[in-house]
């Protein structure tokens, strides 16, 4: 499997607790994304405090991490916020904790100006596809979350300032 590139980590915001992609939060994952080709692509090593059975990732964990990764795929590849409506996963086979993975998130379809529809897909440390998810997300903009009041002022400069700089 190939490792993550010296260079070509997409921007991330640090003022915010993400259990997914959060570098400040102690508990989160933690992911780093790249870009590559069509996707976006993390790598990580899922500590054993996120397994289910012994040494197995826990289910709930690989819905995160594909979740997250088709969200930011969203973000990064579309340049709009987004939030999953619907995610239809398949467990293919059990990921073992303490090896590194990889998570890939492509665009599948966009309808319209809100909504997307958001492939996932979950390498095991052979490079073997251990679970797949498609997603259905809404597609808003800052000024849409701004309207609705769903975050503080300073937040939503920053997430408009990743956007503009992507």
């Amino acid at each position: 499997m190939p490792a993550p590139p010296k260079s070509g980590r997409l921007p991330n915001l640090d003022n915010h607790l993400c259990f997914g992609c959060s570098s400040t939060n102690p508990k989160g994952l933690g992911m780093e994304f790249y870009a590559m080709d069509d996707a976006i692509t993390s790598w990580i090593v899922v500590g054993e405090q996120y397994c289910g059975w012994h040494r197995v990732v826990h289910g709930g964990i690989i819905a995160t991490l594909l979740d997250e990764i088709m969200g930011r795929g969203a973000l990064y590849l579309l340049k709009r916020l987004a939030m999953t409506k619907s995610i239809a996963l398949d467990f293919l086979k059990p990921v073992a904790t303490g090896k590194e993975i990889r998570v890939e998130g492509r665009v599948c379809d966009v309808a319209g100006e809100r909504d997307a529809v958001m492939e996932g897909v979950l390498f095991d440390h052979h490079g073997k596809p251990a679970a797949r998810a498609t997603g259905h997300f809404k597609l808003f903009s800052v000024e849409n979350l701004r309207r609705r009041e769903g975050m503080d002022d300073s937040n939503l400069l920053a997430i408009e300032n990743l956007i503009q700089n992507l």
